[in-house]
Order: structure tokens, then C-alpha cells, then sequence
């Protein structure tokens, strides 16, 4: 998105016209099938532009100096995504289930996979990123064509469709809602089997090959109408899509029952349903046909954990455009420990309290990340300084537990090894 210039600073980003382009194109969101196209067309390609000192920056004309401002701006609050481990444990799983799912052949059930993770961790951003790059593979696979077309229609080639759970979710709406991603429309007299019709049938039509229902953590197993979406889920896990589910602290919110870390195991297990006394065939159909992988946030006690928080730290550095900055800004002297316990870890707060810095920093002409301006920023109600060791990053414990077992959750944290007090993690 750069200008590619003459060599002159000022014609190595983008002209006035191009900037306001950029600033002022409108929200399109990933729920609807223009939203996601220009996500999965787009994603990446802000390039910052050119680091000047601030002798260079003062000889520019006042309407470029205007324009390399404003581009600055736009580059220091939209942070690459870097792959970190946690996330790259999330797009094995998923790459491994779409690409396994997409070759198979007469198989009635396709199994799913389940995101879960704490407000901020990037559920959303991993999940989006590795589905638009199994687009791209699918489509130049069909050279851009569907290859389960029907005869004599011109329907949209769709691989992906990203569904937002509807807020107070019904399977109706739920329909709806994917039927919205399309555009397509759909009589408010219309009865859930002809719904559930129309989402086949659409989902077949379009070449869908995988369906993102992100913050799935709103059904709460309590109401019917949930119990009924999850009814629905099953259905659709029956049409050729592979079902990716996202949402806050999945296990801890009962939509496939109150889920245990098995440290033998090495994975997530489910106690039985009491129906399974009766036919034992609930489990088989859903539990056991989703996979459960849960985000996690940046550790501090190992070596290998604090090269990888340098590491992505290096990568946030080097986008950043600040006429001050000098290399190892954010990497070098108390930086990294200071800003491991601002976020605790936490990607997006990490993110945030970045991008608000860099903002600080050009409004106050300091023009550079250090601690003093970082005290400026409040990322969060609680205290800014808060210690990791204090932050309760868990659930609340579940109405059947003890006191003294509430107590022990508060104080839990999930790491790649399962439960582990918050006092021996890192942070």
C-alpha cells in the first residue's frame, strides 16, 4: 500500500487521495460474504511507510509532513499478526482438520474443532487468518471455479462463511444468520425446516467448506432455545462443512457439558451426559466429533518463553513508526518486564496498550515508547500495574463446587500442560 516512489522520501508512501481511501473506507464486517473477501483479499498489506529522523521529517513540505503523520497513524494501530505459539497450535489443528475434511470422500459426519481462550487472546484473529489461507489453497486448487456447481447457475464460490452467534441465539436466527452472510432472503414466515433447508441448500451451492461460528460462548445450556442450536450444530456437522467454533472459556460454560483437563491424556475430557445411561449415543454424536484446543497468553519463566515474548516484541518494534525510536525500544533494559506486567501476557491488551502509546507519544512530540509514557495509558478497570500473579485469567467455579474448591479456580490458570497454580506460572 506504499508508493513505490523516485527515491524522494516524500514519494515513498501513499498520495493524500490514496490516504483518505484508507481512513475513510467504510466497515465492512467478516459476516457477510463482501466483508469476508475483502478480509481475505486485504489481510497483510498495510505497509508502514519509509523511518525518517526527525531532521528529515522537518524538511518535508507541511502537507506531506501531514500525509506521513496521518500514514503513521494508521500504521502504528493496526499491528501485524505475527504467528505466535499459541497460535500456531491453533492453526495446526484447524489447517490439519479443513485440509483432512475437504478430501474426504463419502464420510456422513465431518468432525469440527472448538477455540476457546479468555477475552483478548486472539481467537477471533487466528481462526480468521488460517481459514483465509485455506480459501486461497482451495480456490487455486479449482482454479478460482466451484467444483460442486450446479448446472446452469452462476452462485457464488464461498469455501469460508464466518457467522457471528447471534446474541440471543435460536435456531432460527441461527439460520438466519447464515443465510445473511450471503445476502439471501429469507420470509419471517418461514419455519425452521424450510430454514434448515435453505442453509443446506446454500451451503451446497456456494462450494462451503467450512463454517466459523465465532463467540459461541453466548449459548448458555440453561435456556431451550441454546439446547436447540446445539441440536442444529449436530445437523450441520452432517453437510460436508467443517464446523470451527470459537468462544470464551468453552469448557467452562456447559455447551458440551463441564469439560476436565486430563493430564494423562494430554487433552480436554467431558464427564458423561445422564442420557448416556439410556442410549449412549449423545456423546459419540457431538463431543466426540469436535476437538478442543484452547489459546493461551505469553509466558515469563523459561528462557524458551521470554525469547518468544523478545521475539514478538521484535516484530511489533519493527512496524512501528516513531521519529524517535531507536532499535531494541520495546526489546532492551526493563521494557519487556514492564510491558509482561501491563497485559500479562495477553495479546490483545499488549496490542492496545501499544497502539494507544504510539498515539501518546506523536500527540506529545516525544515521539518514542518508554515507561513514562507508557503510565499514561489505562488498558483495563483494574489497576495498570497489576502483578500477572494476581490477574485471574479463569472462570468463575461452577455452582456444584465446593467453597474451598472456588477458592483454588480463582487463583488456576491453563497452560499447554493444563491446570497450574497462578503462583509457579509464569507472568
Amino acid at each position: 500500500m506504499t508508493a513505490s516512489g523516485s527515491g524522494d522520501p516524500k514519494d515513498q508512501w501513499p498520495s493524500r487521495e490514496r490516504l483518505a481511501e484508507l481512513v475513510l473506507r467504510p466497515t465492512l464486517h467478516r459476516d457477510t460474504f463482501e466483508g469476508w473477501q475483502h478480509y481475505r483479499l486485504t489481510r497483510g498489506q498495510l505497509l508502514p511507510p519509509p523511518h525518517l529522523t526527525p531532521k528529515q521529517w522537518a524538511v518535508l513540505p507541511v502537507d506531506r509532513r501531514f500525509d506521513y503523520d496521518m500514514f503513521r497513524r494508521l500504521t502504528n494501530v493496526n499491528l501485524p499478526l505475527q504467528q505466535t505459539p499459541m497460535a500456531a497450535k491453533v492453526t495446526r489443528l484447524i489447517k490439519r482438520r479443513l485440509h483432512g475434511n475437504a478430501l474426504k470422500m463419502d464420510d456422513p459426519t465431518l468432525a469440527g474443532v472448538m477455540v476457546s481462550g479468555f477475552g483478548h487472546y486472539g481467537k477471533t484473529a487466528t481462526v480468521s487468518a488460517v481459514c483465509a489461507a485455506f480459501e486461497d489453497s482451495w480456490l487455486q486448487l479449482h482454479d478460482f471455479l466451484n467444483p460442486a456447481a450446479v448446472p446452469g447457475t452462476a452462485d457464488l464460490h464461498a469455501p469460508v462463511v464466518y457467522v457471528s452467534t447471534p446474541v440471543t441465539a435460536t435456531p432460527k436466527s441461527t439460520c438466519q444468520a447464515i443465510l445473511r452472510f450471503f445476502r439471501a432472503d429469507t420470509r419471517a414466515s418461514a419455519t425452521l425446516p424450510r430454514l434448515v433447508q435453505l442453509v443446506a441448500d446454500t451451503l451446497r451451492d456456494h462450494g462451503v467448506r467450512a463454517l466459523v461460528l465465532d463467540d459461541i460462548s453466548r449459548l448458555r445450556m440453561h435456556r431451550a432455545d441454546d439446547q436447540d442450536v446445539l441440536d442444529l450444530i449436530r445437523a450441520l456437522m452432517s453437510l460436508g462443512v467443517t464446523l470451527i467454533l470459537t468462544g470464551v472459556n468453552i469448557p467452562g460454560t456447559g455447551l458440551l457439558r463441564e469439560a476436565k483437563w486430563n493430564a494423562r491424556q494430554q487433552q480436554w475430557v467431558l464427564p458423561p451426559l445422564e442420557s448416556t445411561r439410556v442410549n449412549g449415543l449423545e456423546p459419540t454424536q457431538t463431543e466426540h466429533r469436535f476437538e478442543l484446543v484452547e489459546m493461551d497468553r505469553f509466558r515469563y519463566t523459561t528462557s524458551e518463553q521470554i525469547n518468544t515474548f523478545l521475539q514478538h516484541l521484535h516484530g511489533i518494534e519493527a512496524h512501528l513508526r516513531l521519529l524517535n525510536a531507536k532499535p531494541g525500544m520495546l526489546t532492551t533494559g526493563t521494557m519487556p518486564e514492564y510491558l509482561m506486567r501491563r497485559t500479562n501476557g495477553i495479546v490483545g491488551l499488549l496490542s492496545r496498550l501499544i497502539e494507544d502509546g504510539c498515539q501518546e507519544a506523536m500527540d506529545s512530540g516525544h515521539e518514542m515508547l518508554d515507561e513514562g509514557t507508557l503510565d499514561e495509558i489505562v488498558i483495563r478497570r483494574d489497576d495498570p500495574q497489576l502483578a500477572p500473579e494476581e490477574v485471574d485469567p479463569t472462570p468463575p467455579a461452577t455452582a456444584g463446587r465446593t467453597p474451598a474448591r472456588r477458592r483454588r479456580g480463582r487463583n488456576t490458570v491453563f497452560d499447554d500442560h493444563g491446570p497450574a497454580s497462578a503462583a509457579g506460572s509464569a507472568g
